[in-house]
C-alpha cells in the first residue's frame, strides 16, 4: 500500500496515519513492554528493539494488501493498528485481518476501541474489504472488549489453537461485515 504523509483520520483522543521515520523512538518506548507482547503473535519481537521499530516505519506496508497505520497521542507515536490483507488474486481477497496494540500508558482511554472502528470503517469504504477479522487470545478479555464495542461479532472459539509463552490458548474468533454485503 503506498503511504501519503498527508493521510490521517482524527479520532477524538488520537490520530491514525502512516507511519514516519521519526516516530521509531517512540515506537519503541512504548512497543518494548511484555504486557504488549504477552498477546500478540510471535513476529511482534520482545523485546522490542531499535530495528523493529525502523521495520515498522520503513517496511510495514510494503505489501500492497497491508494497511498499517500509527495510534498517535498527544502529538506521539504511541502504536499501531492495521489490516494484514490476503491474496488478491485468491479467494479471501475481500477480508482482512486487524491487529493492533497501544502503550500501555494509554490503555483503558477508549483510544484503541475508537482507532480499531475507524480503521474498519475505512477498509469498508475505501480499501474495498468486505470482512474483517480478529484473533483474540482467550485470557486477553480487554481486547475482545475492543472488539464488542466495535461492534464486532463473536463466531467462535478455536480451542488450543495458539501456543504463547508456554502454553496453549484458545482463540476466539471475532469479525464485522460490511454493510454492503447485506
Amino acid at each position: 500500500m503506498k503511504t501519503d504523509d498527508d493521510f490521517e483520520i482524527r479520532l477524538s483522543k488520537a490520530v491514525l496515519r502512516y507511519p514516519r521515520e521519526q516516530d521509531a523512538k517512540a515506537i519503541v518506548r512504548h512497543a518494548n513492554n511484555p504486557k504488549i507482547a504477552r498477546y500478540l503473535r510471535d513476529r511482534f519481537p520482545s523485546p522490542y528493539t531499535e530495528t523493529d521499530g525502523r521495520w515498522l516505519v520503513e517496511e510495514a506496508n510494503a505489501e500492497p494488501q497491508n494497511c498499517v497505520l500509527v495510534i498517535e497521542v498527544d502529538g506521539e507515536a504511541a502504536g499501531a493498528v492495521g489490516f494484514h490483507g490476503q491474496d488478491p488474486n485468491d479467494v479471501h481477497r475481500f477480508s482482512g485481518e486487524i491487529g493492533y496494540w497501544l502503550g500501555e500508558e494509554h490503555w483503558g482511554k477508549g483510544i484503541m476501541t475508537e482507532a480499531v472502528q475507524a480503521l474498519t470503517d475505512y477498509g469498508f469504504k475505501s480499501l474495498g474489504i468486505r470482512r474483517v477479522c480478529a484473533c483474540v487470545y482467550a485470557p486477553n478479555s480487554a481486547s475482545a472488549k475492543v472488539l464488542e464495542k466495535s461492534g464486532y461479532e463473536f463466531e467462535g472459539k478455536m480451542r488450543s489453537a495458539v501456543f504463547k509463552n508456554g502454553e496453549l490458548l484458545d482463540a476466539l474468533l471475532y469479525a464485522k461485515i460490511s454493510d454492503a454485503c447485506h
